[in-house]
């Protein structure tokens, strides 16, 4: 494997686990659906001068599949981190991880039962094995805290959320290869916009969340959201997709509690312990046993 690929898929699950704990910061200062759609519409309007030629070139393509578009600019720009700020504020780190993990799980049931995708045993042993790296990790080692854990309907709300990306993924691969990434991407946020203004307005009237205070710490948190985890993930995430096909950057975003964890760890100013090390190894050849199938979806 390249570097490069490589690189589009590790920066994906690093940039959304920063995201995660961003989330958790904005958690009552934001209202969720609103910080999504904040969010985004910072990106695009960072992203439109440079994508405004090549999308007045894709025009035809663009209109042409329009109903792509709009479907995965629904899944993702408008469902997905929505959907996970509204999980953040009712439900815990750890269960938003856990859940988080299932994606490779939730990959190959999604592309068996809407594409005919063939379940091999190298990519379900190594979702399998991910899946237990995760765990590891979110149980710190110790198989007593398992009875710790209790789901929330903020569970529920990522656990749709994920389903959702899960199907986003799957589409992603029938965009048109002559459109570059970020025209791509350019005109599924303009559709999540659109699609996300009833959602935003009643968030507003019935949604029960105090007006926002647009202090340095808000315009901050609004503006990382939006260049990072936003414009720079999701560019990465297409490429990957791109690159190595459905399945292999969902086992990826196994990394992304990880990250979390460590992010969280060296916030606290505590030092990686074993069970750190033995998750992430898990996890590494849960990747690498899928990879070994050698199937491009």
């Amino acid at each position: 494997m390249r570097s490069s690929t490589l690189g589009f898929l590790m920066l994906p699950p690093l940039l959304w686990a920063s995201n995660a704990i961003v989330g958790r910061l904005a958690a009552g200062a934001i209202p969720p659906i609103t910080l999504n759609f904040l969010r985004w519409v910072v990106a695009i309007l960072i992203l439109l001068p440079f994508v405004a030629g090549r999308l007045r070139q894709d025009w035809d393509l663009i209109k042409k599949h329009w109903v792509l578009f709009a479907v995965t600019g629904f899944l993702s720009t408008t469902c997905y981190n929505a959907l996970q700020y509204l999980a953040l504020n009712t439900s815990s780190p750890i269960n938003i991880s856990l859940i988080t993990a299932s994606g490779p799980i939730f990959t190959l049931l999604v592309g068996r039962a809407f594409f005919k995708a063939p379940i091999g045993r190298a990519a379900a042993l190594g979702a399998l094995v991910s899946l237990l790296g995760v765990a590891w990790v979110l149980l710190r080692g110790d198989l007593d805290n398992f009875v710790r854990i209790s789901f929330v309907s903020g569970d529920l709300f990522m656990l749709l959320a994920i389903g959702l990306w899960s199907l986003y993924t799957w589409l992603l691969r029938d965009r048109p290869a002559a459109m570059s990434g970020h025209s791509v991407l350019a005109v599924q946020i303009i559709w999540g916009i659109l699609l996300a203004m009833p959602m935003v307005l009643a968030e507003m009237l019935w949604g029960g969340y105090a007006p926002i205070v647009w202090t340095p710490t808000v315009i901050s948190i609004i503006l990382y959201v939006a260049l990072g985890p936003a414009l720079l993930g999701y560019l990465c995430w297409q490429q990957a997709v791109a690159r190595t096909g459905s399945q292999l950057p969902m086992f990826f975003l196994n990394l992304t509690p990880v990250f979390a964890a460590l992010m969280s760890v060296l916030l606290l100013g505590e030092f990686p312990e074993t069970y750190h090390v033995i998750g992430l190894a898990l996890i590494v050849l849960g990747i690498g046993l899928a990879n070994r199938s050698g199937k491009k979806i």
